[in-house]
């Protein structure tokens, strides 16, 4: 069990806070939509259990937003971390300028939607 003091203790105060500084506006309808657009991961196309992951990662300013949230498989996620992720398709010898594209698309048709301003 971790201590007051531990590595992971910390790490997760840090996380809490730098949370609570930034608006999240990500409803469940538009994490719904998002899925059902993306049809699989954004990244690889992979169908299983998807997660919440911001193009623009938390730790460099992102947040749960419309605009910068794609669904990831559990291997995409993890693996890009908090890498900017036109250098992570890079290195992954993904398509970055196919993602690039439907992420516009995608984003774009969603904010029309749901009438947000990005």
């Amino acid at each position: 069990m971790a201590t007051g003091g531990s590595k992971q203790v910390r790490a997760a105060r840090k996380r809490r806070k730098r949370m609570a500084r930034v608006a999240h506006d990500l409803s469940d309808a538009q994490w719904d939509a998002l899925q059902a657009s993306w049809g699989g991961c954004a990244y690889c196309g992979a169908v299983a259990s998807l997660q919440k992951d911001c193009v623009q990662a938390l730790s460099r300013g992102g947040r749960y937003t419309l605009g910068n949230v794609v669904p990831a498989c559990g291997s995409c996620n993890a693996s890009k971390c908090n890498a900017e992720v036109t250098g992570w398709l890079r290195r992954k010898k993904l398509d970055e300028k196919a993602f690039l594209l439907r992420h516009y698309e995608i984003s774009s048709a969603l904010t029309a939607q749901f009438g947000v301003v990005l």
